[in-house]
C-alpha cells in the first residue's frame, strides 16, 4: 500500500467515524440537571467529582460541597476551592472518621450534615452540589436511603449532583444518570507509601 493510499484509506475511516459521533451529538437534544454516581474501589472518585467542579466553575456557576467522611481540613483541593467565589464547602461534623465507634453520635452528626445537604438542594442557585463519600453512612445506616433518593429527586430540575464513594447501593444507581466504577489495578499504599500531598491530600 502506498502512501497516499493508506492517508485515503485513513481519511474515509476518520470521516465515518465523524459521522457516526456527529449523528450520536445530533440525538441528544435533551437538557437536564444530571446525577452522577462515582463508585468502585479504585482512586480517583473524588478526584474526578473535583475536577468537574474545577470545570464548572470556570462555567461561573455556583457549587456546593459537603464532605461525608474525610474529617481533615487540609487537603489541597479545599485548600484551593475554599479561596474561589461561588463556591460553599461543608465538612460535615465529625468528618465521621473510623475513630468515633459511636453509632449514636455518628448517625446524629450524619443526619446534621444532612440538612445542611437538603439545604443546597433545594436552592437552585446552587448548580452543580458534590456528595463526597455519601455512599459511606448510607452503608452505616446512618442515614435512610429513600430520604436520599426523595430529596435527590425533588431538587431543582437542572441543578447536578456528583455522589461518590465505595459500594454505591443498587437503588442509588438505578436513580442515576451516569454510573462510574473506579477498578483498583494497583495502589502505592499497599507497598507502604503514604499518602502524599498534591496526589492524595
Amino acid at each position: 500500500m502506498t502512501d497516499s493510499e493508506r492517508a485515503e484509506r485513513y481519511r474515509t475511516r476518520m470521516q465515518r467515524k465523524k459521522e457516526v459521533v456527529d449523528a450520536a451529538i445530533a440525538r441528544a437534544d435533551l437538557e437536564k440537571g444530571l446525577l452522577l454516581i462515582l463508585t468502585g474501589n479504585g482512586k480517583g472518585k473524588s478526584s474526578s467529582a473535583f475536577g468537574m467542579m474545577a470545570r464548572a466553575l470556570g462555567h461561573g456557576m455556583r457549587v456546593g460541597v459537603a464532605q461525608f467522611i474525610k474529617g481533615r481540613s487540609d487537603t489541597g483541593e479545599e485548600a484551593f476551592f475554599r479561596k474561589q467565589d461561588h463556591v460553599v464547602w461543608h465538612v460535615l461534623g465529625e468528618g465521621f472518621t473510623w475513630d468515633t465507634q459511636n453509632l449514636e453520635r455518628d448517625t446524629e452528626t450524619a443526619r446534621r450534615g444532612w440538612s445542611e445537604v437538603q439545604t443546597m438542594l433545594n436552592d437552585p442557585a446552587f448548580d452543580l452540589i458534590i456528595l463526597d463519600e455519601l455512599t459511606y453512612p448510607i452503608k452505616f445506616g446512618w442515614l435512610d436511603l429513600n430520604t436520599v433518593l426523595f430529596d435527590l429527586k425533588n431538587r431543582p430540575p437542572m441543578q447536578h449532583v456528583v455522589i461518590t464513594g465505595r459500594g454505591a447501593p443498587e437503588a442509588l444507581c438505578e436513580a442515576a444518570d451516569t454510573v462510574t466504577e473506579m477498578t483498583d489495578v494497583k495502589h502505592a499504599f499497599r507497598a507502604g507509601i503514604q499518602a502524599q500531598k498534591g496526589i492524595d491530600l
